[in-house]
């Protein structure tokens, strides 16, 4: 009698917990939605997320592939008379020129990417803060995953992306002409020219990236308890992410924007080679880099930003919560 009392005093408590975390949950706008309802949600967030950023930097992107395809010196003096150059010769939106190639890749990429990464967490059991701090390692691979299969998926549209902002919009004055011209004159396995240096470089870019953010926000809800980051402390927590996603993959970027956008064949290790015997480690292999500096942070921080509340508030959404 007195374990049959004990057993339903203890099934009272235990659904009495179960209740009051859903409560919590409720009313902390964390209702529980079915995975297809993340995965739709994750797609759309990742797509905003990655326009916002990518179209906020692109003056200082264009800029940067210049200086990486061509055996000149970095300084932001030559990056401010770059800019002013293509202004006064071609107008204020030639500093956005190619971005819509960039949108074309970035919208898919970027969903592609973030869900990816949202899947890949549960798949590999990292997707509480408790997760992450047992599995650091399989938190730093899901984000490297997620660069993999983004990557691989829009390849093409980074390679005509590369090729509008380098040249005149007369050589290439659309997408489709950058596919047609490349494909003629090249092959069509030219459209994944500098596709091995762009994968070897994602991997320590993404996983860094990921990995560093996810990390600052459990770091923030072991310091200050359940309640969400700020958005300006989400902003920087972003920005570190994205400074050292960066630094860790960048000398893969020049290889793969060399052999994107100019003619003939070419190896990685060639392409290191070269850039090193004639430019120099710090002048040739991260030439730029300190513009990345600039502009990477800046794009990580409002991309990592943008995504987690556009996210939050279409999970909010009944009809998402519902679906």
């Amino acid at each position: 009698m007195i374990q049959e009392n004990q057993s339903s005093v203890g099934q009272s408590s235990s659904h009495s917990i179960q209740n009051e975390a859903k409560k919590i949950m409720l009313t902390s706008g964390q209702e529980e939605i079915s995975n297809s309802s993340k995965v739709v949600t994750s797609l759309i967030a990742g797509a905003v997320a990655g326009g916002l950023a990518k179209t906020i930097i692109a003056p200082l992107d264009r800029t940067k592939i210049n200086f990486q395809i061509k055996n000149i010196p970095f300084s932001f003096h030559e990056a401010y008379k770059f800019i002013v150059i293509s202004y006064k010769e071609s107008g204020l939106t030639s500093l956005w020129r190619g971005n819509s190639a960039t949108m074309a890749r970035v919208l898919p990429y970027a969903a592609i990417q973030y869900t990816s990464h949202e899947q890949l967490k549960r798949l590999l059991g990292v997707e509480t803060n408790e997760d992450k701090r047992k599995h650091p390692i399989r938190s730093y691979i899901a984000g490297s995953l997620a660069g993999v299969i983004s990557t691989s998926l829009t390849y093409p549209l980074d390679l005509a992306r590369a090729r509008m902002a380098v040249t005149h919009r007369e050589k290439y004055n659309s997408l489709g002409a950058v596919f047609r011209k490349t494909i003629k004159r090249e092959g069509l396995t030219a459209v994944y020219k500098g596709y091995f240096p762009t994968l070897f470089g994602v991997i320590p870019y993404a996983g860094t990236s990921f990995f560093t953010y996810e990390t600052l926000k459990r770091l923030h809800h072991d310091y200050y308890g359940p309640a969400d980051p700020h958005p300006l402390e989400r902003l920087v927590f972003g920005a570190i992410a994205g400074l050292l996603g960066q630094s860790a993959s960048y000398p893969l970027d020049i290889v793969r924007r060399r052999m994107q956008t100019q003619p003939g064949s070419m190896t990685i290790f060639g392409v290191l080679n070269k850039v090193f015997v004639e430019e120099g480690i710090i002048h040739g292999l991260y030439k730029g880099l300190s513009l990345n500096w600039v502009k990477g942070p800046i794009a990580v921080g409002v991309s990592f930003t943008t995504f987690d509340l556009v996210t939050k508030f279409l999970r909010d959404l009944s009809f998402f919560t519902g679906f």
